[in-house]
């Protein structure tokens, strides 16, 4: 089987690891390329994957219904039983009972502590969102933008997931931050699994993450939309 193989120091050999575990745990409900080596060799770490002979276009309410179904998938708590990697940083996944507990303790908390360690002046969003909000522990793609999908002739695939059990809202907002899938996805998607009241207010919520991450990556080109998205939380 012809293979695609990702290399890098060997510090990254943990990334690699939780990067196949995320795969075989989406495996039986989406397409996600086959993990065929992984480990260290010649001074580096690397993974081994199934070649995919992607193209440009293709179904995306395949796609949409595809992530429905992993999104019925549940699991007992809130979490994930070890930690990855969303992009290049490290990601929290302890287990909890509770979703707004496990967002703010493990998803915004961290963020939030390294963005004022590299001096931005940024502060924990009001949270309300979520007083009410009781969804259930989804498994989740974890990382899903447009550059993290694509299509074969087989049909729609998967990859470079930081997979957990959490609100299936958080996939959707992010398929919306980066450019956003098109609106095929979407009706496929909420004629399959509708989502709940209140979704386009929380997925700034969600979205903030992601935007503090890229913030922390990458630097102050990406302090406008953090500050635009606390300022929409603000207003509620």
């Amino acid at each position: 089987m012809k293979g695609f193989r990702k290399e890098a120091a060997p510090e990254r050999a943990d990334a690699f690891a939780a990067e196949a575990h995320g795969l075989e745990a989406l495996r039986p409900h989406i397409r996600v390329p086959k993990v065929l080596d992984l480990g260290i060799k010649g001074g580096k770490a690397f993974i081994l994957l199934e070649h995919l002979d992607l193209r440009g276009g293709g179904d995306y309410a395949a796609l949409g219904r595809m992530l429905a179904a992993v999104h019925r998938q549940t699991g007992p708590r809130f979490g994930w039983a070890r930690g990855n990697y969303i992009g290049l940083a490290q990601q929290q996944n302890g287990w909890c009972d509770d979703w707004a507990q496990f967002w703010v303790t493990r998803r915004m908390e961290p963020q939030l502590s390294l963005a004022r360690d590299k001096g931005f002046n940024v502060s924990m969003p009001s949270l309300h969102l979520l007083q009410n909000h009781k969804p259930q522990p989804s498994l989740l793609h974890g990382d899903l933008w447009s550059g993290n999908a694509g299509f074969t002739a087989e049909g729609p695939v998967v990859f470079d997931p930081a997979v957990y059990y959490g609100d299936r809202e958080t996939d959707l907002a992010m398929t919306e931050l980066f450019g956003g899938f098109p609106p095929a996805f979407y009706r496929a998607y909420n004629e399959a699994f509708p989502l709940a009241p209140g979704y386009e207010r929380r997925k700034h919520l969600y979205n903030l993450y992601h935007l503090l991450n890229h913030l922390n990556l990458f630097g102050r080109g990406y302090l406008p939309q953090v500050e635009a998205t606390l300022r929409l939380l603000l207003l509620g």
